[in-house]
């Protein structure tokens, strides 16, 4: 009787565990509804990145109610912007994305992040042609990747980094200063915006 009423316990242990597991399976899948308004499967999430955690490796988006959802990526996360890859990192403050989401855990991961408006990208439907341009530095936002320059008739133009610079073109960027005298490839976003292309 005793190696009976043994196997009963351990029947039901095991059943206590499992069913524990599903409500906690039920509860994230609810969680993952109520952000998303999925069934806890793949979806979508839409908003606006308001940033990128490289440590954490954590992307925080931004919906349109206010709410704020971080979502985990990893090497394996495809950031696409005008039907090029580029990698997570390149994500900016403002980018307008739609991401594939899927639950991990505890946690929201995407494996695929699609830019639907850059920050810093070309205004739609732009046709401005990539121009040589030349001024001397004034300011360098090394975080945001983002400096000035006085050109010409004393007008000042605010520079952005583009998605995936080259390393030479990362390096150059480091490695300016105030008062500088720089040559670059960059294309207008605006009177007063260049997009840069390539350091000359």
């Amino acid at each position: 009787m005793r190696p009976f009423t043994r196997i009963k316990q351990v029947a039901a242990a095991s059943l206590m565990v499992v069913t524990a597991g599903a409500c906690a399976g039920n509860q994230l899948g609810n969680i993952l509804g109520g952000v998303l308004g999925g069934n806890g499967q793949s979806s979508q999430l839409s908003g606006t990145i308001r940033g990128v955690d490289t440590r954490a490796q954590q992307i925080a988006i931004q919906q349109s109610n206010g709410e704020t959802v971080p979502v985990t990526y990893d090497n394996q996360t495809q950031v696409v912007y005008q039907n090029q890859n580029y990698s997570p990192t390149s994500l900016e403050n403002g980018d307008r994305v739609t991401a594939r989401i899927q639950s991990n855990g505890s946690q929201y991961y995407t494996d695929y992040v699609q830019v639907d408006q850059s920050v810093s990208g070309p205004v739609s439907g732009s046709t401005a042609n990539v121009q040589l341009l030349q001024g001397t530095v004034r300011q360098i936002d090394v975080r945001n990747g983002i400096f000035t320059v006085d050109v010409n008739n004393n007008a000042t133009l605010t520079v952005t980094m583009p998605y995936n610079p080259s390393s030479s073109d990362v390096n150059r960027f480091n490695a300016l200063r105030n008062g500088d005298f720089v040559r670059f490839y960059g294309t207008y976003l605006s009177s007063s915006q260049v997009q840069l292309r390539q350091f000359y």
